[in-house]
């Protein structure tokens, strides 16, 4: 009775002690997904932000660009009103 008491208590240890190892794997195994999971947020943020940059510069010039026809027309509308007064006088 002894015996079969120790041999199942050495049963049950190495049990134990197998279970343990598969929780380490496991452990270990989510946090190396969850250390790629985070440097791919990380690149993906970067990556999103370098195109936000990208669109406002562009936007940005667009708007540069319209500024500068608009004050291009304004000028000539001006010239325009300048010299149509100038010949009813």
């Amino acid at each position: 009775m002894r015996t079969a008491l120790l041999i199942s208590a050495s049963i049950a240890s190495l049990s134990l002690m197998a279970c343990s190892q598969k929780t380490e794997d496991h452990t270990a195994a989510a946090a190396d997904q969850a250390g790629a999971a985070a440097s791919s947020a990380a690149q993906d943020t970067a990556n999103n932000a370098n195109t936000a940059a990208a669109n406002t510069a562009a936007a940005t010039d667009k708007a540069a660009d319209n500024t500068s026809d608009a004050v291009g027309a304004a000028e000539r509308k001006t010239d325009a009103a300048a010299d149509a007064a100038a010949k009813t006088h």
